[in-house]
């Protein structure tokens, strides 16, 4: 068993950046894959930014060059920094973790509560 729980969500205006942060507990062996997700109200949960154990990334297309995956093996917490935010990307964001590589795929096993990340513009 994984616990994830979510902070650093927020409201800011077009161009301003937040970092949330994953604090993860429990059995680590299942956290070996890490991702960021996000669903915006009447839209599919999509993934923006994954890791794994060995620090390998891969994002969205839309966030590429925004956002940064990154990992605290020390402190099993999971980051995301995310820079010139766009209206857009208001949603609410997820952390997942797996011992699978699921990647970007909203398969992971286990999953956080949510924090909300609000951008007007």
């Amino acid at each position: 068993q994984v616990q994830l729980v979510e902070s650093g969500g927020g409201s800011v205006q077009a161009g301003g950046s937040l970092r949330l942060s994953c604090a993860a507990s429990g059995d680590t062996y299942f956290k070996s894959y890490m991702g960021w997700f996000r669903q915006a109200p009447g839209k599919e949960r999509e993934g923006v930014a994954a890791i794994d154990s060995d620090g390998s990334t891969s994002y969205a297309d839309s966030v590429k060059g925004r956002f940064t995956i990154s990992q605290d093996n020390a402190k099993n917490t999971l980051y995301m920094q995310m820079n010139s935010l766009k209206p857009e990307d208001t949603a609410m964001y997820y952390c997942a973790a797996d011992r699978i590589s699921w990647w970007l795929l909203p398969k992971y096993r286990y999953w956080g509560q949510g924090t909300q990340v609000t951008v007007s513009s």
